[in-house]
């Protein structure tokens, strides 16, 4: 992307590594928020004995895992349309 950055004006490119940036912050967030629902399932499917919260613990281990692939999508999403954007900048 540097490339892309040299062709760019200075405020353009200056404001597209803000808003990369704020995505990866984003894509952090959600790794993090993953992390602990996959984890808070996990530990409750070894400490509780009823087969109802066993189901619902995996069910709080299954968003964990959909929050990490969301994450990873809205990264991916931003990243390729700030790349897009930027590449439709004229040069100076």
């Amino acid at each position: 992307m540097q490339n892309l950055y040299d062709r760019a004006p200075l405020r353009d490119a200056l404001a597209a590594e803000r808003t990369v940036l704020a995505a990866e912050r984003t894509f952090l967030a959600y790794i993090r928020t993953g992390f602990a629902l996959l984890l808070a399932g996990v530990t409750a499917t070894q400490l509780v004995e009823s087969p109802a919260l066993r189901v619902a613990a995996w069910a709080v281990s299954s968003a964990g895992v959909a929050v990490f692939a969301l994450g990873i999508w809205r990264f991916l999403r931003s990243y390729r349309t700030t790349r897009r954007l930027l590449a439709r900048i004229p040069e100076e």
